[in-house]
């Protein structure tokens, strides 16, 4: 019966022509806006991890209560022997002490004066150390621009574009004006091992990079860090996962004072939390927009096949077909033809998909003042959900269009049959 059916819709091609090619349309739609979320989700998330929350985040109470002021008077001591406790308990995550500071980048000319300043965002992270994961998970090596990586003490990272606007080369010196942990004033001299451009306008216009012996050592922090972060092996986001550790680690310490350590995980952060909902919640929209709009398409296109096929459906009941019967072919019907749409939709929307994850679309002339930390290549993310998810809307829809234009059969009336067939 299936192989009847799908024999007379690839003979009689106005029955499935524009069906099949409207479910294309459709299902094209559906895997592109899935892939092109799940791009801008993953970059969002991962950008937001790998330079300021990480999946799990480790701080004193008392910082992360004013953590946007980034108060290394309120950090984290005896960062080793934590350090030892977290690598031992949860081996599955890679831990990464961190430490944030503000402070004014001057550069010197040949007499020690200021020849150019600029406000910095510093970042201090283990650039030098033998068992580091920092360099690759913050993908420096391909980021570097000019110069090369630090590999002694006292070398720092710059961006390429405040380089270019302190007029600075790498080689060169500069001294990084800020507070210590006790709040006096520092003035530490760094050399320039190169600059780097990460894609991401809020970090490259005023990010400088410098090894966390270093930093402790210029912002008198003895064994101290702003906070550890900690990243999956496989370096993405498992809720449960992080929830179960988050739990693990915090019902180990009783909130004594406002420095005891407390651990959150990625999506604790407010902005991050709303975010990957809000990314949840646009992909079922479109799941739903998609069911809904192409179920009513076919439904309508459903009505006119009935009528064009109104002597044909006759025939077939004025023969003693069975109103059932007749309306269940019709299902069948509806859903090869779904299938087949989906197949060519599906293929269709990857190979665009491909192309958006390969090429991406640059926008990075809107982000010209933006504080969000995302990339301004935006590239959709091609997963194994992205094969089938086009099956849902592709075959749900023509099922329920066929199934709402279908019930005419049912108010058919046999007395009319002949009169019909004999127009």
């Amino acid at each position: 019966m299936i192989r009847f059916l799908i024999k007379g819709l690839l003979r009689e091609r106005s029955r499935s022509l524009f069906p099949i090619l409207i479910v294309a349309a459709g299902v094209t739609l559906c895997v592109l806006v899935n892939t092109w979320m799940q791009g801008v989700q993953n970059d969002a998330l991962w950008s937001n991890a790998v330079f300021v929350n990480g999946h799990e985040r480790v701080t004193t109470q008392a910082y992360l209560d004013e953590i946007d002021q980034m108060p290394i008077d309120l950090a984290l001591l005896d960062v080793t022997m934590l350090l030892d406790t977290l690598n031992s308990q949860y081996p599955q995550m890679y831990w990464s002490p961190r430490i944030r500071f503000g402070g004014l980048l001057d550069i010197p000319d040949e007499k020690g004066e200021t020849r150019s300043q600029s406000p910095v965002l510093g970042m201090a992270l283990d650039l030098i150390g033998k068992e580091t994961q920092d360099i690759d998970l913050m993908n420096f090596n391909d980021s570097l621009i000019r110069g090369r990586l630090p590999e002694q003490p006292g070398e720092i990272l710059i961006s390429d574009l405040l380089a270019h606007r302190l007029d600075v080369e790498p080689g060169e010196t500069a001294t990084i004006i800020t507070t210590s942990m006790y709040g006096s004033m520092v003035m530490y001299n760094f050399k320039i091992a190169g600059t780097i451009k990460f894609g991401i306008t809020a970090l490259d216009r005023s990010l400088i990079v410098t090894d966390i012996t270093d930093a402790q050592r210029a912002l008198d922090m003895p064994d101290a860090a702003s906070e550890i972060l900690g990243f999956s092996m496989d370096r993405v986001f498992h809720p449960e996962k992080c929830e179960t550790i988050k739990n693990s680690f915090n019902n180990q310490f009783t909130l004594a004072d406002e420095f005891t350590p407390i651990m959150q995980k990625l999506t604790d952060d407010q902005s991050m939390g709303e975010m990957f909902k809000i990314f949840g919640s646009v992909i079922w929209f479109a799941f739903v927009f998609f069911v809904f709009v192409m179920s009513i398409v076919l439904w309508n296109a459903g009505l006119m096949a009935s009528i064009r096929r109104y002597g044909e459906i006759g025939v077939r009941l004025a023969i003693g077909e069975e109103k059932g019967h007749v309306y269940r072919s019709m299902l069948l019907e509806s859903i090869a033809i779904g299938v087949a749409g989906t197949i060519l939709g599906t293929g269709l929307g990857l190979a665009i998909s491909y192309y958006l994850q390969i090429v991406g679309v640059d926008i990075s002339s809107m982000m010209n003042d933006a504080t969000a930390l995302m990339s301004d290549v935006m590239r959709a993310r091609v997963t194994p959900e992205s094969y089938v998810v086009g099956f849902i809307p592709g075959v749900v829809a023509p099922f329920i269009g066929t199934m709402i234009s279908g019930m005419g059969i049912y108010k058919r009336q046999t007395y009319q049959l002949f009169k019909e067939l004999e127009v």
